[in-house]
C-alpha cells in the first residue's frame, strides 16, 4: 500500500500489483478496504494481476484512506482519482469502476478522453437515486441508526448469509468504514447523476452486469443503449464460473489475451520489498493522436497499427539493449543501464517510425522522454519521480519529437549526440520548473 494526496490534502490509499498494462479499479462506496480485499485471497484479484498492472484505491472516508471526511462531492472523488493517477504517473489506462463508482468514472472518461483507454462499468449505477429508491434498499436506507441490524441486512441481501455466517463479511465491512462515514457518504453520493455524460463516452466500454441483482439490469441495458461503443455482458453461474468470464471480458476488450494465474504463494521467492534499482535511464514512448487514429480506423485496423507500433518499438529496444516495463497500449516504458545507449535507441525508434510511414499508408508518429536517476523497482515495475518526471516530459514532446532532462544531457556529455535548449517548462506533479532539451534524430 502506498499515499497519494488528492488536490484538497486527504491522503488516499492505494495498491498496486502484477505487471503490463495499467488497469485503474475504482470501488464502490462506502465499503472499500483495498489492503483486506487483497489479502482475504481473491481468484478475482490474481486473475487480473497475472495480466496487467492493477491499481485500486481506498475512496475518501473508507479503507484506509482519511476518515472522518467531510466533503465527499462528486468532483472531490474524482480529484482522489487524480491524486493516484499523479503518484503513479500513469498517462494513459483502461479505467474499471464498481457500483456506486459509476459517476466518477464516467466523468472521468469524459473529461479526459485522451487518457482513459477503455472503460469497465461493473455492476454500476450512474444515477445513485434509482438505486436508492429499491425496495430492499430503501428498507436498508431506514436501518443506518442501527449500525448493527444494517450490516447484517446488508450481508443478507447481497450475499444471501444470516447471522450464523456472515462474520467474515461484517468484519470486512466494518473495517471499511465507521457508521459516522457511512452516513455521511450515503447523504452525500444519492444526488450523483451523469446519465446526460453517457452519450459522450467514447472509449471502448465493457458493461457488466450480473443477472442475480434484478435490480440493476435495466439501468445496465439503459447504460449499453445511450454509451455509442458498449457492450452489455450478463453474468450467472458460479462465482469461478463468473471471475473466468469477467476476465476473459476485459482481455478481450483490452486486446489481450489472458495470463495464466501466479497465485501469492508461488511469487514469494521472486519478490522482495521495494529497494532502490541504481541509476537507469527511463525511457517513455506514446503514440501521438493515438485515440483519434482508433476512432477513424476502426478497433480491427487500429489494432493492426498498434501492433507494428509494438513490434517496431521492441525490435529498436532490443537492438539496444533495452529492457521493457510495460506497455501501456499506445505507448512503452524502457529503462537502460547506459544513459547513452538510451538517447541512441530514441534516436532509432524515431528513425524506424519515420522510415515506416514513408512506406505505409497508415504513419506512426510517436513522442519520446529521457529522463536518469535512482528509481525504486518492485516487483519488475519502477517507480518513484525519476519515472514520473520521464513521463510528464514525454507528455510534452511534439510529434516526432524526442526531449530529455537535464541529468540526462549531463550523463551524454561528449557522446555526439546534438542537444537543443528549450528552457524550463511547468509540469504536473513538480513544483519547480523542469529544464528540458531536445534531442536531435534527422539525418
Amino acid at each position: 500500500m502506498q499515499y497519494a494526496t488528492s488536490k484538497d490534502g486527504t491522503r488516499i490509499a492505494f495498491g498496486t500489483a502484477g505487471r503490463g498494462p495499467y488497469l485503474i479499479r475504482v470501488p464502490s462506496l462506502p465499503f472499500s478496504h483495498a489492503q483486506l480485499e487483497w489479502q482475504s485471497g481473491s481468484e478475482f484479484f490474481d486473475q487480473l494481476a497475472a495480466n496487467w498492472t492493477v491499481v485500486q484505491y481506498d475512496p475518501r472516508g473508507t479503507g484506509l484512506s482519511d476518515r472522518n471526511v467531510t466533503n465527499l462531492s462528486l468532483r472531490a472523488r474524482i480529484q482522489d482519482l487524480e491524486g493516484v493517477l499523479d503518484k503513479l504517473g500513469v498517462e494513459t489506462f483502461a479505467l474499471h469502476g464498481i457500483g456506486w463508482a459509476g459517476p466518477v468514472v464516467v466523468t472521468y472518461a469524459v473529461e479526459r478522453p485522451g487518457r482513459v483507454t477503455h472503460l469497465i462499468l461493473d455492476d454500476a449505477q450512474v444515477r445513485i437515486e434509482d438505486f436508492m429508491n429499491i425496495p430492499q434498499i430503501r428498507a436498508l436506507d431506514q436501518l443506518t441508526g442501527d449500525w448493527d441490524s444494517f450490516l447484517e441486512f446488508l450481508v443478507f441481501t447481497m450475499y444471501g448469509k444470516g447471522r450464523d455466517e456472515s462474520g467474515p463479511e461484517i468484519q470486512f465491512l466494518r473495517a471499511a468504514a465507521t457508521p459516522d462515514d457511512a452516513r455521511r457518504i450515503f447523504a452525500q453520493v444519492r444526488g450523483d447523476d451523469v446519465t446526460d455524460l453517457l452519450p459522450q463516452v467514447t472509449q471502448p466500454t465493457l458493461i457488466v452486469q450480473h443477472s442475480g441483482l434484478r435490480q440493476n439490469v435495466e439501468g445496465a441495458r439503459e447504460m449499453a443503449a445511450a454509451i455509442p461503443n458498449a457492450r452489455l455482458v450478463m453474468l450467472g453461474g458460479g462465482v469461478q464460473d463468473e471471475t473466468n468470464r469477467i476476465v476473459s471480458e476485459i482481455a478481450d476488450l483490452l486486446g489481450t489475451a489472458p495470463a495464466p494465474v501466479q497465485h501469492k504463494h508461488d511469487e514469494e521467492h521472486e519478490h522482495s520489498h521495494a529497494q532502490a534499482g541504481g541509476v537507469r535511464t527511463i525511457l517513455f514512448t506514446d503514440v501521438v493522436e493515438h485515440t483519434a487514429m482508433m476512432r477513424r480506423l476502426g478497433d480491427e485496423k487500429g489494432r493492426e497499427v498498434l501492433r507494428a507500433h509494438e513490434q517496431i518499438t521492441r525490435d529498436v529496444l532490443k537492438a539496444h539493449a533495452g529492457d521493457e516495463v510495460k506497455t501501456m497500449g499506445d505507448g512503452f516504458m524502457a529503462s537502460f543501464s547506459s544513459c547513452a545507449r538510451a538517447v541512441e535507441c530514441a534516436i532509432a525508434l524515431q528513425r524506424a517510425f519515420a522510415q515506416h510511414s514513408e512506406t505505409n499508408d497508415e504513419p506512426i508518429a510517436v513522442r519520446v522522454g529521457l529522463n536518469a536517476g535512482e528509481p525504486i523497482e518492485e516487483g519488475g515495475d519502477l517507480f518513484g519521480a525519476t519515472v514520473i518526471l520521464a513521463s510528464r516530459i514525454a507528455a510534452a514532446a511534439g510529434s516526432g519529437e524526442i526531449l530529455a532532462s537535464v541529468g540526462v544531457r549531463e550523463l551524454s556529455a561528449g557522446k555526439q549526440f546534438l542537444f537543443a535548449d528549450r528552457g524550463e517548462h511547468a509540469l504536473r506533479g513538480f513544483e519547480d520548473p523542469v529544464r528540458m532539451f531536445e534531442v536531435s534524430w534527422r539525418e
